[in-house]
């Protein structure tokens, strides 16, 4: 049986909608452009640890000659500057994944102290324009709620895709839980949408991309960590998503 979730699968998947007409973006330029009535797949990234797999993955997108968008947690398991510099510098955009109101345990105040450190830090290495929320899916908070007293835009920020993407015109596909769109796996990724769409596998999106049946308009989200040809590295994350899984679902049920 095929190996779902490798980096040649990957691949796959972008070189499909590259065949289908699909421009590949980031969504600082998305934005920028005004591309909200072209047949446009956002290229958006968690890089939630593991930096060296985005690398993997933007090198993939680079032969492609396509870009996409890359966002860094603060902490150390992410934030690793010489990844972020290569990953720049193929032309990539790099964004702040931020979860300031989880580091600092709901304290709205402090969380927007943290939050101009943060972005301050990854604005070092690129002008960051753009934002993504951390689902921080073991935490009580969640850290969008920080902008119901603050307003990103104050920072120079041009969008938070959570808020300034309408997701019932833009198909959001997440491989969150390592799985594609699996509601029970996901505690905050997810999105209000009156879209229906199910894949039971990348196989299965590779597949329904190919029929041209998905809209216009894509966002797709991956956590490059989960995407490997190393079969140990690839039965590692395996392993722990399984677990983690789990665990969100006891999350899920108890919320």
């Amino acid at each position: 049986m095929k190996r779902d979730f490798t980096l040649d699968v990957y691949r796959k998947f972008l070189e499909t909608a590259l065949e289908q007409g699909y421009r590949l973006t980031s969504y600082e330029e998305y934005i920028r452009q005004d591309l909200a009535n072209k047949k446009v797949m956002i290229l958006r990234h968690d890089v939630d640890r593991l930096p060296e797999n985005s690398l993997a993955t933007a090198l993939i997108q680079s032969e492609l000659n396509v870009k996409g968008s890359y966002y860094f947690r603060s902490v150390p398991a992410s934030f690793k500057p010489s990844y972020i510099r290569q990953i720049r510098d193929l032309g990539h955009e790099i964004g702040y994944h931020y979860e300031d109101l989880t580091l600092a345990r709901g304290h709205t105040d402090q969380a927007i102290r943290l939050f101009e450190r943060h972005l301050d830090m990854v604005r070092e290495f690129y002008p960051v324009s753009t934002i993504c929320m951390h689902g921080s899916p073991l935490s009580r908070w969640d850290n969008r709620l920080i902008w119901e007293k603050y307003d990103y835009r104050d920072y120079g920020l041009l969008g938070e895709p959570y808020f300034d993407l309408d997701f019932n015109r833009m198909l959001y596909i997440t491989d969150t839980g390592r799985q594609w769109n699996n509601q029970a796996s996901s505690v905050r990724d997810k999105v209000d949408t009156n879209m229906a769409y199910r894949f039971a596998s990348t196989f299965d999106l590779i597949t329904q991309l190919s029929r041209d049946t998905l809209p216009d308009q894509v966002m797709q989200n991956i956590h490059p960590q989960r995407w490997s040809n190393t079969l140990m590295n690839w039965s590692q994350e395996l392993l722990m998503q399984n677990i983690k899984n789990q665990v969100k679902k006891v999350i899920i049920k108890l919320s």
